[in-house]
């Protein structure tokens, strides 16, 4: 897979969400002659397309592990809401699992012949889903006009051999998100965040002599190392701040890459001198930054809504800025997005799908999601202009860490891959191992799961 620099996007980076080139229209009309007049292309689009009047009673089943979760779950039932308002002869059902466990058990059902519909995925599911044999080529669901509005960068980051499997509502790289309130308190600039590791560890100094008002440790520093898949792709994006890479464009094992080895290391001096909490997830480093207990730390940009959560008053001191350069990388990240997958279970189904995903990614539903649920950059050109992306402070920080984003390597064992990266920075940091003997260790462990 050919290395990316979203380039396109960046230009139009200063956001949106969402689309709006939906698809629909209409049925086939009759005549040989106006069947004739059709290009090829209008006549696959419209062929695919149909209107709520079809009056097929279908029930969609939809597997979404957002639906459990606060701040989320007020608008996925407003989602159902208008879309089964907007086409009433279909019924949306939800499957739902927590979200370290939704994967398996949308294959798990496959096995057993109870296939859902749909399922709102993190992009770097869609290997285990092609590989499962339940995602669609997203060329077969979607209709044409609106599937060629996306980034061509971004499908392409959506793309598994060539064919795009996943329809992205957003995407985000790894932000730094700092409190101000923190930094004024240690005697910083909170206008003046970190651009680099050697800025960051001398503010870490004077930020880690902090306490909370109820006398808690301030952290100064977080980056996620938990035994979740995610992490693993979290993982990625630390080395690609030095410029370095665990697995190259062609899938070969780079994990001697000096600037990879660099990464590690910063990895464990961030544990050692007790900056970075240990064995955390993100919605561990979310808890922390919410309670005023973490000064800087590692997410997606929808990762705000988590935090604001817990602590609606984080959004009074809370920033974002770009990713931070270490070592002689130029700050770059990897690339992550929440995306619909298709599955097919017949005509009718695969058609109510369509209508689905061309309702939700659309600047008219996501608005409000953007500008008051969680903030996210722009996965398709019509959506550049959406005033909530344009005016969100959170947005605004992440400069052009868009344009350097870089699309994590996608092949059938990534999950697995991921959650041995996670077993890495864990034997660096709460495990003690010396940086050298932890790559080798890493290296035999994946051999096996290499593509």
């Amino acid at each position: 897979m050919k290395k990316r620099r979203l380039a396109a996007l960046a230009l139009a980076c200063v956001m949106a969400l969402t689309t709006g080139c939906s698809g629909g229209g209409g049925s086939t009309a009759g005549g040989a002659a106006d069947t004739e007049a059709k290009t090829e292309a209008g006549a696959k689009e419209e062929a695919k397309t149909s209107e709520a009047g079809s009056g097929e009673k279908v029930t969609l089943k939809i597997a979404n592990y957002a639906v459990l979760e606060k701040g989320y779950d007020e608008f996925w039932s407003s989602v159902k809401a208008g879309y089964e308002e907007k086409y009433p002869n279909v019924t949306i059902e939800w499957v739902t699992a927590p979200y370290g466990e939704i994967l398996n058990q949308v294959i798990n059902m496959a096995g057993g012949g109870d296939r859902v519909d749909c399922v709102f995925s993190e992009m770097i599911w869609l290997p285990a889903l092609v590989d499962s044999g339940l995602a669609m080529p997203m060329k077969d669901v979607l209709d044409e006009s609106f599937l060629n509005d996306y980034y061509a960068n971004i499908l392409e980051a959506h793309s598994i051999d060539g064919e795009v499997y996943g329809a992205p509502l957003y995407v985000s790289p790894s932000l730094l998100f700092y409190n101000k309130e923190l930094f004024k308190k240690a005697g910083l600039d909170p206008e003046q965040p970190p651009k680099t590791y050697d800025e960051m560890l001398t503010m870490a100094e004077k930020l880690s002599t902090l306490t909370t008002d109820d006398g808690n440790k301030v952290y100064a520093f977080g980056q996620p190392t938990a035994s979740v898949i995610v992490i693993g792709s979290s993982i990625q994006a630390f080395a690609a701040n030095f410029g370095g890479k665990v697995i190259d464009d062609n899938g070969k094992l780079t994990a001697d890459d000096p600037a990879f080895k660099e990464s590690l290391e910063m990895l464990k001096l961030l544990d050692q001198k007790g900056y970075n909490p240990q064995n955390a997830k993100p919605k561990d480093l979310r808890n922390l930054f919410a309670l005023g207990q973490l000064a800087m730390y590692y997410d997606n940009s929808w990762g705000f809504n988590g935090a604001k959560s817990i602590n609606p008053d984080v959004v009074n001191f809370a920033a974002a800025a770009e990713p931070l350069k270490g070592g002689n990388g130029d700050g770059a990240s990897t690339l992550q997005s929440h995306c619909f997958v298709a599955v097919d279970n017949g005509p009718e189904h695969v058609e109510a799908v369509k209508n689905f995903i061309q309702y939700v990614i659309t600047p008219e539903v996501l608005n409000d999601y953007i500008a008051n649920i969680a903030p996210a950059l722009p996965a398709k050109n019509s959506m550049k202009d959406m005033e909530a992306v344009k005016n969100s402070p959170i947005l605004n920080g992440a400069g052009d860490s868009v344009e350097k984003a870089e699309p994590v390597y996608m092949f059938p064992t990534l999950s697995e891959f991921n959650l041995e990266l996670c077993a890495l920075s864990q034997a660096v940091t709460v495990g003690g191992e010396d940086v050298d003997t932890a790559i080798e260790g890493f290296k035999t462990a994946v051999q096996p799961l290499l593509p």
